[in-house]
């Protein structure tokens, strides 16, 4: 009889060992395919392209080991309500990309010049651009400017099928640019110059003056009054934060393309993401604009992994493909971002992918599953 309990309790305990096993194994792959490295790629759409072009497009990045298309409809939600099914039969999932403060063309906005960024100079965005012609800024504090992004925003939101919102363009102009674009543009930029400086409209220093109780165009150094460089950043900030609660209410994400990483993005271009509300960000890693080495990619990818340590929020590297020069050279940069902790790598843009680019990423692709 004891013999038989014995026996009885060992093959009890090999039986409850197996379960847990196999329970382990389980919860592994879980946890691994929700974790899966993704693969993405920033697309511009066009009204007269047919549904088979589309098609044979998705098509291609799907076969590349592409994952999801984040997708520039020029805030058309009837476009991109076309499009998103055909990417959806092809097993992409879809991003709606906005441009978000910068708003070339916006037909509706034109109608209203007061609602443009107005320089430190006191030229305004709607007739005098900074850098290029289609840089014409919104105002981030005006109510009627703030409240027409955020009605594009939902319009958007309320497409079926698609992920998230992605906003581009989330920022002021920016008061410094890349190193390696100031040669076009026959710059020096040392110090903060005021042409490049936004945003100085009426709304913006009366709202700065009933907090801060000065006006900033009276400073003798705007550049290091940090409470009227805060005052800009958390304009944008609660432009996010205000987008995040309108496609949360839809039951979509809310992402964003933004500069390299929090301090690099608030030096440049008056955005701070980190202290953002937003489930995803993809920083613009791209290396060629900044005269850095490939190697850059991994260290502004972990910065960023870094700074939004604990926030929930899931970054995924962008990369600008023209300046790579060899297939080795896309391989390191896209393991340079896995390894430093991004969720996905994400390619612009689609035009961009040559058929060595295509088969470098399969690969990649495949040698993580």
């Amino acid at each position: 009889m004891r013999r038989l309990k014995l026996l009885f309790i060992i093959l009890l305990a090999v039986i409850v060992s197996c379960t847990n096993k196999e329970e382990n194994k389980s919860e592994t792959k879980s946890s691994d395919s929700a974790t899966a490295f993704e693969f993405g790629v920033w697309t511009t759409a066009n009204a007269k392209k047919s549904n088979e072009d589309y098609a044979k497009e998705f098509e291609k990045y799907k076969n590349a080991g592409i994952d999801e298309v984040l997708i520039n409809t020029n805030t058309d939600p009837v476009l991109l309500n076309r499009i998103v099914p055909i990417a959806k039969e092809k097993g992409l999932k879809v991003h709606a990309w906005i441009m978000t403060m910068n708003r070339p063309g916006d037909s509706i906005a034109l109608q209203h010049p007061e609602w443009y960024a107005v320089s430190k100079e006191g030229n305004s965005c709607y007739d005098t651009r900074p850098y290029v012609d289609y840089y014409q800024w919104l105002c981030p504090t005006r109510e009627a400017s703030r409240n027409h992004i955020l009605g594009l925003i939902e319009g958007l939101a309320k497409v079926d099928g698609i992920e998230s919102v992605h906003l581009d363009y989330i920022r002021y102009s920016d008061i410094f640019l890349p190193i390696g674009l100031l040669p076009k543009y026959n710059l020096k930029q040392e110090t903060e110059m005021p042409e490049f400086d936004f945003c100085y409209c009426d709304v913006c220093i009366a709202e700065f003056e009933k907090l801060h109780h000065k006006n900033p165009l009276e400073s003798e150094n705007t550049s290091i009054d940090m409470e009227w460089k805060q005052f800009r950043l958390n304009r944008v900030r609660d432009i996010v934060n205000d987008a995040y609660e309108i496609v949360h209410k839809h039951d979509k994400k809310l992402t964003a393309a933004v500069f390299p990483y929090p301090e690099m993005a608030d030096h440049m271009v008056r955005q701070r993401w980190d202290k953002w509300t937003i489930d995803e960000v993809y920083p613009m890693i791209y290396h060629g604009f900044y005269n850095e080495e490939i190697d850059w990619i991994g260290f502004a990818t972990k910065q960023g992994v870094e700074d939004v340590k604990g926030t929930g929020i899931g970054i995924n590297t962008g990369i600008f493909i023209p300046p790579f020069k060899s297939r080795q050279e896309l391989e390191d940069a896209i393991m340079l971002a896995k390894n430093n902790g991004a969720k996905g790598i994400t390619f612009f843009d689609g035009s961009a992918l040559n058929p060595e680019h295509i088969t470098v990423i399969r690969r990649a692709k495949d040698s993580f599953k």
